[in-house]
């Protein structure tokens, strides 16, 4: 919206979401507006006498169902179908949900929207164990929370480690220990095959040795996946997420899409990616706003994300998939160090944590494409002195 008043368009724009609530942030769910720290104002992107003043209309609180490209109409769940010449699809990716035996008892929760996070933060203040199921980035955030509240948590992850998606082993290390430092009950290669309810409420979470892990309440946080149906049904190229091309245009060049439910291509890394990121939603959208605009701007990121959990910060840089050295700067122990990611002689990611000096050189680095090696990130006195060679 804000791309496309800023690229010169005066046309109408009508903005539809399911959600009631006006355009917010939502990395905080999991994070400040959980822990309390942060006012339901100030999640909101814009102040509510923006969307008047730029003459969009907000149609809150009804999805669209159906897009009719043929007569280009728009159709919302209460019938009413609204035309465009122009469309795009940010509809994001929500949280995968499990198909188990009691998953449908209460108190059992998954976070994606402002109401969601608003029930959660009930049970901070409730007594009893809380579960969390899985070890991702919104597991072991939520699980921060919540024991920095005082609950008792318990993390049940599949996989060996944590994070074991998107990090390291080493940062995998860091976080367990982290997490049990803070008397967190983290549960490595634990299958879930259930809950067990009591007058229709969670009471306890089944694991697949038959193991009972007793608790009031639990978080599922096993991932997401791309809202991609709304696209499929109207026609549109999907594969693992809304097809575009690197202009952010969909099969149709009347529809574009941005955010958590594309899937689009990077000249970059040599093939197509689909990124669950803020950065990646915002950017992605300015291009696609501009493009729909007239404009002809290409999109090719370089990825980065951030974790806060307890008083540590975690922010990452491109992508360590596939990676076959690592270098590592600073001290675990002292909660400040870096781990530096290559591949084939060449740097491809870094992982900082609380050491946001060595995020700020990686993002340059990798941005300027610098043909940095393992040897002189390891020797080099300090990281900002990579930046002179």
């Amino acid at each position: 919206m804000i791309s496309l008043r800023q690229a010169g368009f005066k046309g109408a724009i009508t903005l539809i979401g399911e959600d009631p609530a006006p355009p917010y942030q939502r990395p905080p769910l999991s994070k400040a507006y959980l822990k309390g720290e942060l006012a339901k104002e100030r999640l909101y992107l814009r102040a509510a006498d923006f969307y008047e003043q730029q003459e969009i209309d907000l149609r809150l609180g009804i999805p669209a169902v159906q897009i009719n490209r043929e007569e280009r109409r728009v159709v919302l769940a209460d019938g009413e179908a609204l035309g465009y010449d122009k469309l795009l699809l940010a509809t994001g990716a929500p949280p995968r949900r499990l198909a188990i035996p009691g998953a449908d008892l209460e108190n059992l929760y998954y976070l994606r929207t402002l109401a969601d996070a608003d029930t959660l933060r009930n049970i901070l203040s409730v007594d009893g164990r809380i579960v969390i199921v899985g070890a991702g980035y919104i597991g072991l955030e939520v699980a921060a929370v919540a024991r920095a509240s005082g609950r008792d948590v318990t993390v049940l992850e599949m996989a060996d480690r944590v994070l074991a998606r998107v990090a390291s082993k080493s940062v995998s290390d860091f976080y367990e220990s982290l997490h049990r430092d803070a008397g967190v009950d983290v549960r490595l290669g634990a299958a879930l095959s259930g809950f067990d309810g009591s007058d229709g409420a969670i009471a306890a979470a089944t694991l697949g040795d038959g193991g009972l892990v007793e608790c009031v309440a639990a978080l599922i946080g096993v991932g997401a996946v791309p809202a991609a149906e709304l696209a499929e049904q109207a026609g549109l190229e999907v594969a693992n997420g809304i097809v575009v091309d690197q202009y952010a245009r969909t099969s149709d060049p009347a529809i574009w899409a941005a955010g958590d439910c594309v899937n689009f291509p990077s000249e970059r890394y040599g093939r197509r990616l689909r990124l669950e990121s803020v950065p990646n939603a915002i950017e992605q959208a300015k291009v696609a706003g501009a493009n729909m605009a007239g404009g002809d701007h290409v999109y090719d990121p370089l990825p980065w994300f951030w974790s806060d959990q307890y008083a540590v910060k975690l922010q990452t840089v491109g992508l360590s998939e596939g990676f076959d050295d690592t270098v590592l700067r600073g001290e675990p122990d002292e909660k400040s160090f870096s781990v530096w990611y290559f591949k084939q002689g060449s740097l491809i990611a870094v992982d900082a944590i609380n050491d946001p000096a060595s995020f700020a050189v990686g993002k340059r680095l990798l941005t300027d494409n610098t043909g940095i090696d393992a040897a002189s990130v390891e020797n080099a006195q300090s990281v900002k002195s990579l930046l002179a060679k």
